[in-house]
């Protein structure tokens, strides 16, 4: 079980309308819906993705964030949840409008690529990093616009959107702010979770 699924269910109230955009096989949702009671409803680009979701129960409809948000209406969930998904948009800054319109609260975890044994492995092997939570070369990888922890608090603040949380992770787990300084958190994270508004 990825680590952000665990934070992000903690953070969901009880009995609330969510939406996770690019929900994969539905683990989040299912957990979500078990857990937490949640009307639980996703979007997924793709098909396999879907109809492992729909054979679970759960309500999850074929979609393409990139050009399908548009057509919910503002306010219309209490959370919408984005896990590890930005950096495979086509326009993230687009995506984030949409996702603070449509949802009350909005979870966004990232993998962060200021993270320093990805800083490591480019500096001595002059080559992008493969390995256990980024498995792709390159060439094949689904994430295209890379960025880090600094770089999504940048977007925030240039959309004018309210960061109202921040969740740094490190593989062991969560570290307490309190100790870090918060430019040593780009070096230090792993991946973070964001709860934003608009």
């Amino acid at each position: 079980m990825r680590l952000d699924i665990q934070i992000i269910v903690d953070l969901v109230g009880a009995g609330q309308r969510v939406l996770d955009i690019g929900c994969g096989d539905g683990v989040l949702l299912g957990r979500l819906r078990e857990e937490k009671h949640v009307d639980a409803r996703g979007m997924d680009v793709h098909l396999e993705s879907v109809q492992a979701c729909v054979q679970k129960g759960l309500a999850v409809i074929q979609g393409d964030a990139n050009q399908d948000l548009g057509d919910y209406p503002d306010q219309s969930f209490d959370w919408v949840i984005l896990s590890q998904t930005l950096q495979a948009m086509q326009r993230p800054d687009d995506i984030m409008r949409h996702l603070v319109r449509i949802g009350r609260r909005v979870v966004v975890s990232i993998p962060n690529f200021g993270y320093w044994k990805v800083r490591l492995f480019l500096l001595l092997r002059g080559r992008m990093p493969v390995s256990k939570f980024l498995p792709y070369q390159w060439y094949d990888t689904p994430n295209i616009h890379l960025c880090t922890v600094r770089d999504f608090i940048a977007l925030c603040q240039d959309q004018g959107i309210v960061l109202e949380r921040l969740i740094p992770l490190t593989p062991s787990g969560t570290y307490d702010r309190s100790f870090w300084a918060d430019h040593l958190m780009n070096w230090a994270a792993e991946q973070a979770v964001f709860v934003v508004r608009g």
